[in-house]
């Protein structure tokens, strides 16, 4: 049966849901839903538990802290979720501290018999591949498997497009890029990053495809010496990114890092694009591209209002 009712307590769900055509039947979001606009209307059934105004620092204290005491990072408000009746619950089952826990969607939808019937659907993307994956997952909850096809074909098609653009230019050189998901402490992108960069025509040796991100040593960095450095602290808009990038010059060897010297440091709206495992993948993978071979695209990322902005 097609769902009518439709709740998506993950952003990147959101962005496929509406993607597919499917944003009237939308009848609930997470409170990190933020595209496209037409969510903002929409009631909002999870919350967080931690303070987003907080530095860096605490907040990945705070988010260790709770990690290790069991406790909860986000939550869902169960009954609001059940008076909206949704048939089909879109979730995520990757990262205990990327969104509300598949557990605690189960428990929530086992708990109220106006959910006795509402189907849940878990994306756990953590290469490109697998957010193609999950656009067909949710088309095939969704009922609409023909219409997630035509939609990952066309995104398919945008990074080949990418590809080939870049191909003349890495086939020269690739310059060696460090994408940093968080400033203090240290973290280097991983996840779809290294496979983003390489599609881009960089070159990345401080993660693996598919691996979760995870604390890096610095002098790890300073060793690879990025030629290209792209601050996208996961979560953080480009105002709040060029806020914490304040902090970067402090970092030991910071100004012998080469791209600090050809000042190819980068700010970009992380929250919206590179973290976020959704089809706008495929703009961040533009942005990229534009950011490591400039020449060939001309640098129109970098005067991208709100996205990126050289530092």
């Amino acid at each position: 049966m097609k769902p009518q009712r439709i709740a998506s307590l993950l952003a990147s769900a959101t962005e496929i849901l509406y993607g597919l055509g499917l944003g009237e039947k939308v009848v609930a979001v997470s409170h990190e839903c933020d595209f496209p606009s037409e969510v903002a209307g929409k009631p909002r059934v999870t919350y967080t538990y931690i303070a987003a105004s907080a530095s860096s620092i605490e907040i990945d204290r705070d988010v260790t802290q709770r990690v290790a005491a069991g406790k909860p990072i986000y939550n869902i408000d169960a009954e609001r979720l059940a008076s909206l009746r949704p048939d089909l619950i879109v979730t995520q089952a990757q990262c205990e501290v990327c969104a509300v826990s598949h557990d605690d969607v189960l428990r929530a939808v086992q708990g109220h018999d106006a959910l006795k019937n509402t189907v849940v659907a878990a994306l756990s993307a953590t290469t490109l591949d697998e957010i193609f994956e999950d656009i067909i997952r949710v088309g095939d909850a969704a009922a609409c498997p023909a219409e997630a096809q035509a939609y990952v074909t066309d995104l398919r098609k945008r990074v080949e497009v990418v590809r080939a653009k870049v191909a003349s230019a890495a086939a020269r050189h690739r310059p060696r890029v460090v994408c940093l998901e968080w400033i203090e402490p240290v973290m280097v992108a991983a996840n779809w990053m290294p496979e983003l960069i390489d599609l881009a025509g960089g070159q990345s040796e401080l993660a693996s495809p598919g691996a979760r991100s995870d604390y890096t040593d610095w002098d790890d960095v300073v060793a690879f010496d990025p030629e290209v450095v792209v601050v996208m602290p996961c979560g953080f808009d480009l105002a709040r990114t060029l806020d914490e990038a304040r902090d970067l010059p402090k970092l030991r060897n910071w100004s012998k890092l080469t791209a600090v010297g050809a000042e190819r440091v980068y700010a970009v709206d992380g929250n919206a694009y590179f973290n976020r495992s959704g089809p706008r993948i495929i703009d961040s993978l533009e942005i990229l591209a534009e950011l490591i071979h400039p020449t060939v695209f001309g640098g129109a990322a970098r005067s991208r209002v709100g996205i990126a902005a050289k530092l």
